[in-house]
């Protein structure tokens, strides 16, 4: 299928066939994404990239990304053998972990991003409006993560 198959928007962003086309243009861009990062997998990138943004503990890992302990436990693991993620002891709790991220791990990161965002700039090549596309993705990722603050704000109120 080419871009001259589907010339216009859909009548209403809303539709299910819109939607459908939405959710499969978004699997195949995670899959070429993924492909660009490297030696990170999609789910080591979420997560270096979420402890990069402040979060130090794997169970705000796991509840801000909307995964399984035991999938951040095997993603933060795997950093941590590749040493982009230490885990320190936090100070007058011997149970509990922080996590921070190693100047490999920053280097690693800027790298897997820049990959990506090359990447994308080849799919933009084909977009119609690629600044649209750009502004969308963008207001994509404020709306995931006002979702995520909500979601998290919510779950502390119970």
């Amino acid at each position: 299928m080419t871009t001259a198959d589907h010339e216009g928007p859909p009548a209403s962003a809303l539709q299910p066939a819109a939607r459908a086309r939405a959710v499969r243009g978004l699997a195949l861009a995670a899959r070429s994404l993924e492909q660009a990062a490297g030696d990170l997998t999609l789910a080591q990138y979420r997560v270096l990239a979420f402890v990069a943004a402040g979060a130090e503990r794997s169970s705000l890992v796991a509840e801000g990304l909307a995964l399984a302990k035991p999938t951040v436990t095997a993603a933060v693991d795997g950093l941590v053998e590749r040493k982009f993620i230490i885990r320190e002891a936090v100070a007058g709790d011997r149970r509990s972990l922080r996590l921070a991220v190693t100047p490999a791990g920053i280097s690693a990161l800027h790298a897997a991003e820049a990959s990506m965002g090359e990447r994308l700039e080849r799919v933009l090549e084909h977009a119609r409006d690629p600044e649209a596309l750009v502004r969308a993705l963008c207001d994509l990722d404020d709306a995931v993560a006002d979702r995520m603050q909500t979601r998290m704000k919510n779950r502390v109120r119970t």
